[in-house]
């Protein structure tokens, strides 16, 4: 039965994974996108800061003088933002003291920091955390505190030319000093409109690429309903038009449809042509006078078995993923022409079948173990006899329940035991109830016999596998 899913469950499949696939790569994507350009801009940002506070420090050195290890500043700096009370651009330089012992020389020593100069901007601040001090010559880029807030500093060390030949000044070490609202603000500024952008690019890619796949997907839906069509038995074969990529599988189907069906015509008229000829000649045989009373009844029982195995043989499960019959047009009319063979019996529904109720299978089976279940119901009945089918669960669940006798439960396991007769148990569950029970095993569906709770009597239950049901 799972091969004869197969059809509508991989349209199904790849619909799913076509969606899927288009989700992830926008919603994966996208976002990934955002953050890498995110993180860049970022780095970008600092780096750019970097640089600018390198130039601001070059500024201030051009304009630093040491004299007799005096420092001299102007009173006012070229750029503004220095002379200007919390700016937030500071410039600050400091004496770095070395105790000059061997080890110091090396750089292995203590080095304290006293503050020589600050700008006019740094004036009422202090600050809360050591200030870097690089080797001499070189330069750092890093976070400071400054009452509280985060700030971004670049330091670089010098060292002036004596004015003794014999002597060693102490190295300075100048740092500007940038306040990070600004560039936090520039940072989220970017990511703000960054973020608003890519959500607009991702709704418009997601509205596009929606009506694209329904659009793309526009003839694997018309495919999945003409063969559900199929499936149903409202038509023989697909009849639309598709693009080159399926055009070529629908014909395929259609004519493995046609073979399929000349094959099953041609195969139950060949039994049926078996069965003619065989019974012709049994009923010679019977209709001999001198025939005694046993071989009369092996004749019989040949009859009924030839009977028996063409109805096993003509069967279209296993055959018939393609056939879909709506349970209401046999059960009704089995009904109606029930009530009129056994007028004493009330024969109705007790759960009415609907047009999603359907069988996968060939009428004539459904109507041969329908007919057999209720026959066999009316012959037991006292006086009711009632049939429900529902759709649960995937499942097409099909009961007939009486009001009769009933069957013990040891008989109920004895009657479902393959190669037992059914027909030397109680009375209205003759050799019908075989072909019933060979029938369901053919549609891999599954046959229990129990109690009627509604009826007292005995309750026989189908249940099959409504695969195509999407």
């Amino acid at each position: 039965m799972s091969s004869q899913r197969a059809p509508q469950g991989k349209l199904n499949s790849l619909r799913v994974r076509l969606i899927i696939s288009a989700l992830l790569l926008i919603l994966l994507l996208l976002p990934t996108i955002g953050f890498t350009l995110n993180n860049a801009f970022k780095q970008q940002v600092l780096n750019n800061v970097n640089e600018q506070l390198s130039a601001y420090l070059y500024s201030v050195l051009a304009v630093t003088e040491m004299e007799d290890g005096k420092l001299y500043m102007p009173e006012a700096l070229l750029e503004n933002q220095f002379n200007v009370i919390g700016s937030g651009l500071y410039a600050i330089i400091v004496r770095q003291n070395n105790n000059l012992t061997a080890s110091n020389r090396q750089g292995d020593g203590a080095t304290d920091n006293a503050l020589l100069w600050s700008s006019n901007s740094f004036l009422g601040l202090s600050l809360t955390a050591p200030l870097p001090h690089p080797k001499v010559g070189r330069s750092e880029f890093g976070n400071i505190t400054v009452d509280g807030k985060p700030h971004l500093i670049y330091s670089f060390s010098v060292r002036f030319a004596p004015t003794e030949p014999q002597s060693l000044s102490a190295p300075i070490t100048v740092h500007i000093i940038k306040d990070l609202a600004g560039v936090e603000q520039q940072q989220q500024a970017f990511s703000q409109h960054l973020w608003t952008w890519l959500f607009i690019l991702t709704a418009v890619l997601l509205a596009t690429q929606f009506a694209w796949l329904a659009w793309t997907l526009k003839p694997l839906a018309r495919f999945k309903e003409e063969l559900g069509q199929v499936q149903r038995g409202e038509a023989q074969q697909l009849s639309g038009h598709y693009p080159n990529e399926l055009q070529d599988v629908a014909k395929q189907l259609n004519t493995l449809l046609s073979t399929e069906q000349r094959q099953r015509s041609r195969y139950r008229n060949a039994l049926s042509d078996l069965a003619h000829s065989l019974k012709t000649p049994l009923a010679v045989i019977q209709s001999q006078k001198d025939l005694s009373a046993t071989s009369q009844e092996q004749v019989s029982q040949i009859n009924r078995t030839i009977g028996h195995q063409l109805k096993r043989a003509q069967s279209a499960a296993g055959n018939a993923w393609h056939l879909g019959i709506k349970v209401n047009q046999v059960s009704d009319k089995l009904l109606r022409t029930l009530v009129k063979i056994h007028p004493d019996v009330q024969l109705n529904y007790g759960k009415v079948p609907d047009n999603q109720d359907i069988f996968y299978g060939d009428q004539s089976d459904l109507t041969e173990m329908l007919g057999n279940l209720l026959d066999n119901a009316c012959k037991a009945a006292q006086s009711r006899v009632e049939l429900s089918v529902e759709s649960r669960s995937g499942k097409l669940i099909i009961s007939v329940e009486d009001d009769g006798q009933g069957i013990s439960p040891a008989q109920r396991q004895t009657i479902l035991e393959r190669g037992k007769r059914a027909d030397t148990y109680a009375k209205g569950h003759g050799i019908g109830l075989a072909i019933v029970r060979d029938l369901v095993d053919s549609y891999q569906g599954s046959l229990s016999i129990d109690e009627s709770k509604s009826l007292g009597g005995a309750k026989f239950e189908l249940m099959f596998e409504q695969q195509f049901a999407s």
